[in-house]
This record gives C-alpha cells, sequence and structure tokens, in this order.
C-alpha cells in the first residue's frame, strides 16, 4: 500500500515537473527540452552583467584626498567623521607604505571637486587637495 502511494505522488511530481518544460527543435534536428526558467535565469544575467560593465569603466575625474597620514587609527577616525557627516560620498582608504591616504568622492570635474572642497575644508586643517584619479562613473543607460 506504501508503495502505491509512494509510485502515484512521484508520477504526479514529474507530471508536474513536465509542465514547466519547453522542447525547441534546432536546425539540425535535435530536441532541447529544457525548463523555461533557465532562459529567464540567462537573460537577467546578462542585463546584469552589462549593468557591472557599464559600471566598472573607469573614467577619469578627480577625487578629494583629506588626509596623507602614517598613523592608521587616525585615518579611520577621520574615515568615520566623513562617513556620519557625508554618508551619500563614497570614501577610498588606501595604503601605500608607509602612508595611509583617505580620499573622497567621485567627481568628473574639477569644479565639481573645488565646490565640495570649499564646503568641507574647515573639518580638516592640514589641508584638503583635488587629486586626478580614475573614477566610478554611473552612465545613463539607454534602452
Amino acid at each position: 500500500m506504501k508503495f502505491q502511494i509512494l509510485f502515484i505522488l512521484s508520477l504526479l511530481c514529474s507530471i508536474s515537473s513536465m509542465a514547466q518544460m519547453q522542447r525547441d527543435t534546432l536546425t539540425n534536428g535535435i530536441v532541447v527540452v529544457k525548463d523555461i526558467r533557465y532562459d529567464l535565469l540567462s537573460d537577467k544575467k546578462a542585463e546584469i552583467n552589462k549593468k557591472a560593465l557599464l559600471a566598472r569603466t573607469p573614467v577619469k575625474g578627480f577625487r578629494l584626498q583629506i588626509m596623507n597620514t602614517t598613523d592608521r587609527a587616525e585615518a579611520l577616525n577621520a574615515k568615520s567623521k566623513m562617513l556620519t557627516l557625508y554618508p551619500e560620498q563614497k570614501l577610498y582608504l588606501s595604503y601605500q607604505a608607509p602612508y595611509f591616504k583617505l580620499r573622497m568622492g567621485n567627481f568628473r570635474e574639477y569644479s565639481e571637486a573645488s565646490d565640495f572642497k570649499k564646503r568641507i575644508n574647515e573639518l580638516f586643517p592640514k589641508g584638503i587637495t583635488i587629486v586626478p584619479a580614475n573614477i566610478e562613473y554611473k552612465a545613463e543607460v539607454v534602452e
């Protein structure tokens, strides 16, 4: 009795899974049987890869170098301070022996960086410099 119930249950499961299959005949006569969701998944993955490629394309621009110090704790404190004051700006902390460099922003134009520098200049009296860099620029996707 248990065997019959198990057999009927497995038969129903296999029939329901066949309902989501798609048959496709290629030009050379090969029949491809696949789940419809594979096409949806591959289309979604292609779209994500296209957006990621556009986001990773380096663009020449400018960043503000807020700090250049040998003290890691000082650099981390400055980073946390800037994150709380300006969460919309991206911060970059890099180490080039023996200095920790804290840079901020992704500015396309020098004038944009200069305007932002004027706003935050009083926070760091040692001076903020504008440095050229390859920035992350999110281009508008035209479809």
